[in-house]
Protein backbone atom coordinates (compact mmCIF):
# COMPACT_ATOMS: atom_id res chain seq x y z
CA UNK A 1 0.00 0.00 0.00
CA UNK A 2 3.08 2.28 0.45
CA UNK A 3 3.24 2.20 -2.88
CA UNK A 4 0.37 3.12 -3.96
CA UNK A 5 0.19 6.22 -1.49
CA UNK A 6 3.67 7.45 -2.49
CA UNK A 7 2.88 7.75 -5.70
CA UNK A 8 -0.57 9.10 -5.82
CA UNK A 9 0.82 11.90 -3.55
CA UNK A 10 4.09 12.16 -4.96
CA UNK A 11 2.25 12.53 -8.24
CA UNK A 12 -0.69 14.30 -7.25
CA UNK A 13 1.84 17.45 -6.14
CA UNK A 14 4.36 17.46 -8.68
CA UNK A 15 1.69 17.74 -11.39
CA UNK A 16 0.59 21.12 -10.06
CA UNK A 17 1.78 23.61 -12.91
CA UNK A 18 2.97 20.84 -15.14
CA UNK A 19 2.72 21.12 -18.90
CA UNK A 20 0.26 18.50 -18.58
CA UNK A 21 -2.07 20.60 -16.39
CA UNK A 22 -1.39 23.38 -18.57
CA UNK A 23 -2.14 21.26 -21.66
CA UNK A 24 -5.96 19.88 -19.75
CA UNK A 25 -6.64 23.29 -19.37
CA UNK A 26 -5.89 24.78 -23.10
CA UNK A 27 -8.10 21.19 -23.96
CA UNK A 28 -11.06 22.44 -21.51
CA UNK A 29 -11.03 25.69 -23.24
CA UNK A 30 -10.94 24.53 -26.71
CA UNK A 31 -13.20 21.76 -26.30
CA UNK A 32 -15.51 22.55 -23.71
CA UNK A 33 -16.34 18.69 -23.35
CA UNK A 34 -15.11 17.53 -20.17
CA UNK A 35 -16.35 14.21 -20.20
CA UNK A 36 -14.05 12.79 -22.78
CA UNK A 37 -11.17 15.40 -21.95
CA UNK A 38 -11.04 13.30 -18.63
CA UNK A 39 -11.42 9.75 -20.16
CA UNK A 40 -8.89 10.74 -22.65
CA UNK A 41 -6.71 11.56 -19.90
CA UNK A 42 -7.21 8.45 -17.70
CA UNK A 43 -6.49 6.24 -20.51
CA UNK A 44 -3.44 8.12 -21.68
CA UNK A 45 -1.59 8.35 -18.20
CA UNK A 46 -2.74 4.40 -17.33
CA UNK A 47 -1.15 3.27 -20.72
CA UNK A 48 2.06 5.84 -20.00
CA UNK A 49 2.29 5.03 -16.28
CA UNK A 50 2.74 1.17 -16.64
CA UNK A 51 5.33 0.75 -19.38
CA UNK A 52 6.69 3.54 -17.51
CA UNK A 53 6.44 1.46 -13.89
CA UNK A 54 6.91 -1.36 -15.59
CA UNK A 55 10.24 -0.25 -17.32
CA UNK A 56 11.46 1.12 -13.60
CA UNK A 57 10.98 -2.18 -12.52
CA UNK A 58 12.30 -4.56 -14.86
CA UNK A 59 15.28 -2.30 -14.87
CA UNK A 60 15.55 -2.52 -11.05
CA UNK A 61 15.30 -6.38 -11.11
CA UNK A 62 18.18 -6.40 -13.76
CA UNK A 63 20.40 -3.47 -11.88
CA UNK A 64 19.47 -4.61 -8.42
CA UNK A 65 22.63 -3.36 -5.67
CA UNK A 66 23.03 -0.21 -3.81
CA UNK A 67 25.32 1.26 -6.26
CA UNK A 68 21.22 1.32 -8.56
CA UNK A 69 19.77 2.42 -5.46
CA UNK A 70 21.58 5.13 -4.68
CA UNK A 71 21.24 6.25 -8.34
CA UNK A 72 17.59 6.20 -7.63
CA UNK A 73 17.57 8.11 -4.56
CA UNK A 74 19.75 10.83 -6.21
CA UNK A 75 17.01 10.88 -9.31
CA UNK A 76 14.43 11.58 -6.23
CA UNK A 77 16.30 14.26 -4.91
CA UNK A 78 17.14 15.69 -8.51
CA UNK A 79 13.54 15.32 -9.41
CA UNK A 80 12.62 17.33 -6.21
CA UNK A 81 14.77 20.08 -7.45
CA UNK A 82 13.21 19.76 -11.12
CA UNK A 83 9.57 20.48 -9.36
CA UNK A 84 11.32 23.46 -8.32
CA UNK A 85 11.21 24.79 -11.96
CA UNK A 86 7.56 26.12 -13.32
CA UNK A 87 6.75 24.42 -16.79
CA UNK A 88 4.83 26.32 -19.30
CA UNK A 89 3.50 24.71 -22.63
CA UNK A 90 5.85 24.97 -25.53
CA UNK A 91 3.84 26.34 -29.16
CA UNK A 92 4.83 22.82 -30.37
CA UNK A 93 2.80 21.03 -27.60
CA UNK A 94 -0.08 22.02 -28.19
CA UNK A 95 -2.78 20.32 -29.57
CA UNK A 96 -3.50 19.97 -33.50
CA UNK A 97 -6.80 21.30 -34.57
CA UNK A 98 -9.64 19.73 -32.93
CA UNK A 99 -9.98 17.24 -36.07
CA UNK A 100 -10.72 14.02 -34.12
CA UNK A 101 -12.52 15.04 -31.20
CA UNK A 102 -12.05 15.94 -27.60
CA UNK A 103 -11.51 11.78 -26.49
CA UNK A 104 -8.78 11.03 -29.50
CA UNK A 105 -6.84 14.85 -29.52
CA UNK A 106 -6.72 14.59 -25.55
CA UNK A 107 -5.51 10.71 -25.37
CA UNK A 108 -2.58 11.33 -28.32
CA UNK A 109 -1.90 15.20 -26.74
CA UNK A 110 -1.59 13.92 -23.25
CA UNK A 111 0.49 10.50 -24.03
CA UNK A 112 3.30 12.06 -26.28
CA UNK A 113 3.27 15.26 -23.55
CA UNK A 114 3.93 12.80 -20.95
CA UNK A 115 6.66 11.09 -22.47
CA UNK A 116 10.11 12.04 -20.60
CA UNK A 117 7.71 14.21 -18.38
CA UNK A 118 8.94 14.42 -14.87
CA UNK A 119 6.05 12.45 -13.86
CA UNK A 120 6.72 9.43 -16.44
CA UNK A 121 10.29 9.69 -15.21
CA UNK A 122 8.76 9.17 -11.26
CA UNK A 123 7.21 6.99 -11.74
CA UNK A 124 9.97 4.86 -13.59
CA UNK A 125 11.72 5.65 -10.37
CA UNK A 126 8.96 4.49 -8.21
CA UNK A 127 8.50 0.96 -10.34
CA UNK A 128 12.37 0.23 -9.47
CA UNK A 129 11.55 1.79 -5.94
CA UNK A 130 8.32 -0.92 -5.16
CA UNK A 131 8.93 -3.17 -7.87
CA UNK A 132 5.05 -3.22 -7.82
CA UNK A 133 3.98 -2.03 -11.54
CA UNK A 134 0.09 -2.03 -10.79
CA UNK A 135 0.43 -0.39 -7.53
CA UNK A 136 2.85 2.35 -8.86
CA UNK A 137 0.70 2.75 -12.10
CA UNK A 138 -2.75 3.00 -10.26
CA UNK A 139 -1.26 5.63 -7.92
CA UNK A 140 0.55 7.74 -10.28
CA UNK A 141 -2.50 7.74 -12.43
CA UNK A 142 -4.49 8.47 -9.26
CA UNK A 143 -2.37 11.62 -8.66
CA UNK A 144 -2.68 12.67 -12.33
CA UNK A 145 -6.39 12.41 -11.94
CA UNK A 146 -6.79 14.44 -8.96
CA UNK A 147 -4.77 17.17 -10.73
CA UNK A 148 -6.11 17.63 -13.75
CA UNK A 149 -10.06 16.64 -13.37
CA UNK A 150 -10.10 19.96 -11.34
CA UNK A 151 -8.09 21.55 -14.36
CA UNK A 152 -10.44 20.48 -16.41
CA UNK A 153 -13.48 21.34 -14.87
CA UNK A 154 -12.30 25.06 -13.40
CA UNK A 155 -10.19 25.64 -16.28
CA UNK A 156 -7.97 28.86 -16.43
CA UNK A 157 -9.80 29.77 -13.07
CA UNK A 158 -7.57 27.45 -11.19
CA UNK A 159 -4.34 28.86 -11.97
CA UNK A 160 -5.39 32.27 -10.38
CA UNK A 161 -6.58 30.12 -6.88
CA UNK A 162 -4.05 27.59 -6.14
CA UNK A 163 -0.45 29.15 -5.09
CA UNK A 164 1.56 27.18 -7.79
CA UNK A 165 4.93 28.47 -5.96
CA UNK A 166 3.77 26.23 -2.68
CA UNK A 167 2.86 23.12 -4.21
CA UNK A 168 5.82 22.92 -6.35
CA UNK A 169 8.02 23.00 -2.89
CA UNK A 170 6.06 20.79 -1.34
CA UNK A 171 6.50 18.33 -4.04
CA UNK A 172 9.86 19.30 -4.17
CA UNK A 173 9.94 18.43 -0.71
CA UNK A 174 8.08 14.72 -0.66
CA UNK A 175 10.66 14.35 -3.59
CA UNK A 176 13.94 15.47 -1.90
CA UNK A 177 12.09 13.07 1.75
CA UNK A 178 11.81 9.84 -0.80
CA UNK A 179 15.05 10.62 -2.48
CA UNK A 180 17.05 10.74 1.27
CA UNK A 181 15.26 7.60 2.39
CA UNK A 182 15.94 5.74 -0.53
CA UNK A 183 19.52 7.01 -0.13
CA UNK A 184 19.64 6.02 3.71
CA UNK A 185 18.12 2.56 2.79
CA UNK A 186 20.92 2.02 0.37
CA UNK A 187 23.78 2.68 2.86
CA UNK A 188 22.50 0.94 5.59
CA UNK A 189 21.18 4.27 7.40
CA UNK A 190 18.13 2.63 7.76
Amino acid sequence: MDAFLASTALVAFAEIGDKTMLLAILLATRFRQPTPIVTGIFAATILNHALAAWAGSAVAGLLDGQAFRIAIGLGFVAMGIWTLIPDKLDDDGAPAAPRYGAFVTTLVAFFLAEMGDKTQVATVALGARYHDVALVAAGTTLGMMIANVPAVFLGDRLTRIVPLNVVRSVAAAIFGALGLATLAQALGWL
